[in-house]
């Protein structure tokens, strides 16, 4: 991996590489919206392109704002990319694994052709639990996020409730995040596995 600049999470005091890909395994939904929302501040504030994508029906404006995000003006034209997780993971009723690292790769892009320091998103990832077309695919995207952002460095949090999803899945998610968020803390995760050696079950498949 390129050396890549240090940022700052908003959440801890630790800076952490662009493009570092963490899973937020949680079950406080105040502790949750702390650690958001603190997160999501510090990427408006250091000036980088910022993605949010939501479990909501409807999107209403001052979303962020009421999980305590403060977005200025120009922040929310030009850096902010806000919507439902449903319109950006699956917006045809189907979850396509390669279109949805596509539109992550073109995140990334975006930044660059904006000349903006770096990006960052995070996504509440409860859409999966639907009846939606190809979410088997779940894991295995989140296992090929690794390899892309090697050259594609957006930061990402993902976010699992353990109210909602069940331990083997919570297990799977464990398996494809090399950092994982703990009690507002980051953390390497002992559960890793190397992309390159987890997707081979799939290959072998």
């Amino acid at each position: 991996m390129s050396t890549l600049n240090q940022i700052d999470l908003g959440f801890t005091s630790e800076r952490f590489p662009a493009g570092t890909h963490m899973c937020y395994i949680y079950n406080n939904e105040e502790e949750r919206r702390e650690v958001i929302s603190r997160y999501l501040g510090a990427g408006i504030a250091n000036g980088e392109l910022v993605g949010y994508f939501a479990d909501v029906d409807e999107l209403v404006d001052g979303y962020l704002e009421e999980m305590g995000v403060a977005v200025p003006d120009e922040a929310r034209k030009n850096r902010l990319l806000l919507s439902r997780s449903k319109d950006t993971y699956c917006p045809d009723g189907r979850f396509v694994i390669d279109r949805t690292l596509e539109k992550l790769k073109e995140f990334h892009h975006t930044c660059l052709d904006r000349g903006l320091p770096a990006s960052r998103v995070s996504g509440e990832m409860g859409w999966a639990l639907q009846p939606i077309e190809g979410r088997e695919g779940l894991i295995e995207y989140e296992a090929r996020v690794n390899i892309l952002l090697q050259d594609h460095p957006v930061t990402a949090i993902c976010q699992y409730d353990t109210s909602r999803f069940d331990g083997a899945t919570i297990f799977d998610v464990l398996s494809v995040h090399p950092m994982m968020v703990v009690y507002g803390q980051v953390v390497k995760n002992p559960y890793f596995i190397a992309p390159e050696v987890f997707l081979a079950k799939f290959a072998d498949g």
